[in-house]
């Protein structure tokens, strides 16, 4: 039977097998790999809202399968999926290539079906997406649950009139564009629908567990997400998802909140299905004064099992993390300074000292918390070479500051490929000393076909260029894995381990540099396949350890008498402390 709509996933390149990419660090700090195949939490929420109005929907993450086998046919699998629309996600900048590839292979097989485009850089590239004869369609907005709702009914009925639904940008039969406001902006999130249960229970019906993972090595080591918030208070400069990029790109002026109580409901109903560490998404104080004391209290209330990990966007003291101890028990965060040069944080937008970033670690290992993921960036506004490597040797002070056996974890890595499009610096680069190398969408799908992370970056800075954030950002790896040697974290084995990676990553970089002088094309790319398999051997933990990212925790197989119980529950009424039963 056919579906009524499937979300797809692209790899960042298409086809990245085929091509010789040495990706670089750009992509050490997140779970998924540099093919960033991890898809946006989005795609379970219009499934969960569509699947509720009757529709028959899926999941199908291309660039998971892709990495799972080098022999998995991409064509094959396009042309044995069926449906009226294939969603495809261009949530951020990294996927422009993949998914506009993704694209025109869904219309070769699939001719007559619509081809759909949303997320944040879909919403920002919503012209040029839509001069592209494969793309019929792109949804605009942060909240396109409804919106796609009313699309599939005016599709059951046969319409090819769209003008009334909401935040849609389409293509008529003559290929003329319309443009519908983004009119649908909602104050709150209580009416999302958040169900993970949705997701298993697709999974099971295709039975296509590899297809649906939502990053590579899920399966194994599983983690939960849940969201406080679609928009920010904050306006930090380089962010697309800051408050007047929202603004921009979403027409959203103001933050919508999901409520504390709603969210713990969240919390425990995606418990039921495995005992995994669930990660709150958002800084729960933005919500307001007694919004995360709620949201805790009401985690506790629940008697929720599973650790919790959360982020924190500003500093925190002794008040609020005995709050969560008191409430949650041991916890784990993630908090992202990126640079302990107070200068380049303030030109970001972040006016916070430096002793706060202290107290705040103290203070969370001090009331209950296991875990402390602190991030560091290089390319940023202001920065020098020198102020990148000061930050990686504060490191040494905030390892000092709190016990040895304390999970103090600090990464430093470059900033993002690109700058987020919409964001007050991509608007307004010389204001904040950053010169770009693409500004179009074709001209960054350009980019990330080049050989060498370091020629994918868009950009450079008045303070340094793309050759300086380089080996800036190796100096820096470095640096670091000695002074976590030095305080004594890491065994000497794998200090001499991460420097010979780092360096090992650097030569290679520095020998594509020397094959793009060669003018002779066959040449040029016989030398780039030559060393393409010792950049694979590099593409996941580049100069930092990844698997320090991983939360130990049960694979789903082994939580799969919680998935069949949770399962259960989905089916019957029942109470649990004072959760409530969703309508």
């Amino acid at each position: 039977m056919a579906d009524d709509i499937i979300f797809l996933h692209a790899p960042s390149v298409y086809d990245f097998r085929k091509k010789p990419i040495f990706y670089g660090p750009v992509s050490d700090v997140v779970p998924s790999t540099p093919v960033f195949e991890m898809y946006p939490i989005g795609f379970m929420t219009m499934s969960s809202h569509l699947e509720a109005a009757g529709f028959r929907t899926r999941i199908v993450n291309i660039a998971v399968q892709m990495l799972q086998s080098k022999d998995f046919d991409v064509e094959k699998r396009i042309k044995s999926l069926h449906a009226k629309v294939y969603a495809i996600d261009l949530h951020w900048m990294p996927h422009c290539h993949g998914a506009v590839e993704l694209a025109k292979i869904v219309k070769k097989y699939h001719p007559d079906a619509i081809v759909e485009f949303g997320g944040f850089s879909s919403s920002y590239f919503y012209e040029e997406l839509l001069a592209m004869p494969w793309i019929d369609m792109v949804m605009r907005g942060d909240s396109t649950e409804i919106p796609h709702v009313k699309l599939m009914q005016a599709l059951e009925k046969g319409c090819t009139d769209f003008s009334n639904i909401p935040n849609l940008a389409w293509k008529d039969k003559d290929s003329k564009v319309h443009v519908n406001e983004v009119s649908f902006i909602p104050d709150d999130l209580d009416w999302v629908k958040f169900d993970y249960g949705t997701m298993i229970k697709n999974t099971m019906k295709h039975m296509d567990i590899k297809g649906a993972l939502p990053w590579l090595g899920w399966d194994k080591l599983p983690m939960l997400s849940v969201f406080t918030v679609r928009g920010c208070s904050l306006n930090c400069a380089e962010c697309g998802g800051s408050h007047e990029a929202n603004k921009r790109l979403l027409c959203r002026g103001k933050a919508a909140f999901r409520s504390p109580e709603k969210l713990a409901e969240d919390i425990a109903a995606a418990g039921d299905y495995l005992k995994t560490p669930v990660f709150i998404i958002g800084d729960p104080r933005q919500g307001g004064k007694d919004y995360a004391e709620r949201l805790f209290k009401n985690i506790h209330d629940l008697g929720v099992d599973n650790h919790i990990a959360f982020e924190i966007f500003l500093p925190a003291g002794d008040e609020f993390f005995s709050m969560v101890n008191h409430y949650i028990g041991e916890y784990s965060m993630e908090f992202s300074p990126d640079s302990h040069d107070e200068v380049v944080r303030l030109a970001m937008g972040k006016g916070y000292d430096n002793r706060s970033i202290e107290k705040t670690v103290t203070s969370s290992f001090n009331n209950g918390c296991t875990r402390f993921d602190l991030f560091y960036m290089t390319g940023l506004p202001s920065q020098t070479r020198e102020s990148a490597l000061d930050s990686v040797r504060a490191a040494k002070g905030l390892w000092d500051s709190v016990k040895k056996d304390d999970g103090l974890f600090i990464y430093n890595a470059p900033f993002a490929p690109f700058v987020d499009p919409g964001s007050r610096a991509f608007e307004d680069p010389e204001k904040w000393g950053y010169r770009f190398f693409a500004r179009t969408l074709e001209e960054h799908r350009a980019l990330l076909e080049n050989p060498s992370w370091k020629l994918v970056l868009s950009y450079e800075t008045k303070w340094m260029n793309r050759d300086q954030i380089a080996e800036t950002s190796y100096d820096c790896a470095n640096e670091l894995a000695k002074i976590e040697f030095e305080a004594g974290r890491i065994p000497e084995e794998m200090y001499t381990s991460r420097v010979e990676r780092t360096e090992y990553a650097r030569d290679v970089m520095r020998r594509i540099d020397e094959i793009m002088t060669i003018k002779d094309d066959i040449e040029r790319n016989d030398k780039l396949w030559g060393i393409k398999r010792e950049g694979e051997e590099l593409m996941n933990s580049t100069i930092n350890n990844k698997k320090d990212l991983d939360w130990l925790t049960g694979s789903i197989w082994s939580n799969a008498p919680r998935v069949a119980a949770g399962l259960l529950k989905s089916y019957l009424p029942f109470n649990r402390g004072k959760r409530r039963i969703c309508q």
